[in-house]
This record gives structure tokens, C-alpha cells and sequence, in this order.
């Protein structure tokens, strides 16, 4: 049935292989629902609620994609988006914790309305080259590495 249903045997895997991986990515990816908690009650949110959210919604969409779009990806919040949602905009910036969530649910909606409309992928098209997605993955880690040392007190 599982074979049937994602094609495993014509990607060359098997139930066993895709249960390890499972698992190997589930450890792997675990340390956001303790890190996201401490981050986001930082900016005055309910460690609890933060954890339960962040479990669901990583859960929640990492099904999803297995079952809707047979794609083998796991999915939760990215550490340096949450740096830059607690420490940039609620902290630096004074904007309260529930106003910065609800940008950042107006910008969901956005990302959602140019998805299914396709003009999201004629931005990346249009824009993106083969190198971009590593510049990409380089600025987000120059930017959380920068917000751990001037949180350890070496920048003002």
C-alpha cells in the first residue's frame, strides 16, 4: 500500500529506508521545538503555546507534503526568521508581539494569493539563478550569527 502510494520502488527506496529517514530527519530537526519556545517568549509569547504551535504546523505541513505532493520534505519555522521576528521586530522595533504575528499572517496570505496565481514562480524564475539559493542560505546565517553576538553583549 505504501509502495502504491508513494512510488517507492520506482524512486529505488523501500519502507524501511523511508522509516529511517524519517526518523533521522525527525532528531535532526527536533531542536526547533525546544529553541522556537525560548526565542519567541523572548517577544512575550506562551512558551507552551509556541511549542504546541510549532509542533502541529511542522507536523501538520511535513504530512501534507508527503501526501499531497509526494515530496520526501520536513518543514518548520526557520531559526533566523524568528530571530529576526523577536529580536528585530518586536524587541528593536517596540511593535507588540500580537501586531508582528499578525503581519506575519497578512504576509502568509500574500505568499498564498501570488502561489496560486503562479506569480510566484514567475518572480523566482525571473529572478533567481543557480547560485542564489546558497547566497541565500549565506545571508540567513550571517544574519542569526549576527544576532547571537550582539545578544552575547559584543555589539551595541
Amino acid at each position: 500500500m505504501l509502495d502504491k502510494l508513494f512510488k517507492l520502488n520506482e524512486r529505488g527506496t523501500s519502507v524501511k529506508t523511508e522509516i529511517l529517514a524519517g526518523i533521522t530527519t525527525f532528531i535532526t530537526m527536533a531542536y526547533i521545538l525546544f529553541l522556537a519556545p525560548n526565542i519567541l517568549s523572548l517577544a512575550g509569547m506562551d512558551k507552551d503555546a509556541v511549542l504546541i504551535a510549532t509542533a502541529l504546523g511542522g507536523g501538520l505541513v511535513t504530512i501534507a507534503m508527503g501526501l499531497f505532493v509526494n515530496y520526501p520534505i520536513a518543514l518548520a519555522p526557520g531559526v533566523g526568521l524568528l530571530a529576526f521576528y523577536s529580536f528585530t521586530v518586536v524587541l528593536g522595533m517596540g511593535v507588540s508581539w500580537q501586531t508582528a504575528l499578525g503581519a506575519v499572517f497578512i504576509s502568509g496570505l500574500v505568499f498564498l494569493v501570488l502561489t496560486l496565481t503562479s506569480v510566484r514562480q514567475m518572480i523566482v524564475e525571473g529572478i533567481l539563478h543557480e547560485n542564489c539559493h546558497y547566497r541565500w542560505y549565506r545571508s540567513l546565517h550571517f544574519y542569526h550569527r549576527f544576532e547571537v553576538i550582539r545578544l552575547d553583549g559584543h555589539l551595541h
